[in-house]
């Protein structure tokens, strides 16, 4: 199979038929062979009856329906699991995102040999309160990821190889990262694309602004799994040794201090009425706590079933 279009979706039951029939027509212009995985998560407005009909009249829409609503990110990792195809599309259900600008990312996908294409909706059909903490985000994303490259992290409107998204967890919010994550996996040629943002036809948006408090809180979330995940201590450890080495340090230039002021018959303050000391006394403490945590994530990351499990790109 060439496609998979994976779509979450969440109270869309107005724009799903017309969706579906503009992604079959831009299937079949292209003589495609396809598949439409529509999500459902715990819709309330009739979603799921019509994607039972949309079926009926089209084998190749495919749906799953959760029990109650889970978010984004459980949609498409429950989506990537059931793909078949080779490259594998997604896109929102709000019919903001164009279905004609598959053929091109099927393209770059197939003959350019991506692992990743994000789309980049440059012109936005949004307000400022929603486009200027975007930016920002996107800003912070490229700075903590190191991917330099791309202006739109969390677009909806992406394309992968078939084994991008067989190999990665999408798990919480962590949605807004999947290039990030793909990269912490090992797939690193990731590109972008201009694609077009269409003003929203149907219903309103799902997001308010609590989502780039969450976004900020789940990048730096995703930034110290992707790098220390499997070796906690070397980044609670170093934290803790510089801490305990600077009380330390303070302690010994404090004591150093006193003996020779006492030798040289000098009045000098009692050590516990100087700011240097509760610094030293909390530097030590702090740097021994630290150590102790990096010691229990060792034992947990230890003990987790994939502390083992590594990316293979091939075996001959």
């Amino acid at each position: 199979m060439d496609i998979s279009v994976v779509v979450p979706l969440y109270d869309e039951i107005e724009s799903l038929p017309e969706l579906t029939s503009w992604i079959s027509r831009v299937m079949d212009e292209n003589r495609f062979t396809y598949e439409v995985i529509l999500v459902d998560d715990g819709s309330k407005d009739g979603s799921w009856e019509m994607i039972r009909k949309l079926n009926a009249g089209n084998p190749f829409i495919k749906g799953i329906k959760f029990r109650r609503n889970y978010g984004k990110s459980a949609a498409l990792n429950t989506g990537f699991e059931a793909t078949k195809g080779n490259v594998v599309i997604t896109m929102d259900a709000d019919l903001q995102d164009s279905p004609d600008e598959i053929p091109e990312l099927y393209r770059r996908i197939t003959e350019e040999k991506y692992d990743l294409v994000s789309g980049w909706k440059a012109k936005r059909h949004d307000p400022l309160s929603k486009t200027i903490p975007t930016k920002l985000f996107n800003a912070a994303t490229r700075r903590m990821s190191g991917i330099d490259n791309l202006h739109d992290f969390n677009c909806g409107l992406k394309a992968y190889r078939s084994a991008v998204v067989k190999n990665i967890e999408v798990y919480g919010e962590m949605h807004r990262y999947i290039p990030v994550i793909a990269k912490w996996a090992g797939f690193t040629k990731i590109g972008e694309q201009v694609v077009e943002h269409r003003p929203r036809k149907y219903g309103k948006t799902k997001f308010g602004l609590n989502r780039f408090i969450n976004g900020l809180l789940d990048l730096m979330s995703i930034f110290f799994v992707g790098k220390f995940g499997k070796r906690p201590m070397h980044f609670f450890g170093a934290l803790g040794t510089i801490s305990f080495l600077a009380g330390t340090i303070i302690t010994i230039w404090m004591i150093v201090d006193k003996l020779r002021a006492i030798a040289k018959g000098i009045h000098y303050r009692d050590v516990t009425t100087q700011p240097l000391f509760y610094i030293a006394l909390v530097a030590v403490i702090l740097g021994s706590q630290l150590f102790l945590t990096g010691f229990v994530a060792e034992l947990v990351a230890r003990s987790a079933h994939e502390r083992n499990k590594y990316q293979v790109e091939e075996v001959i």
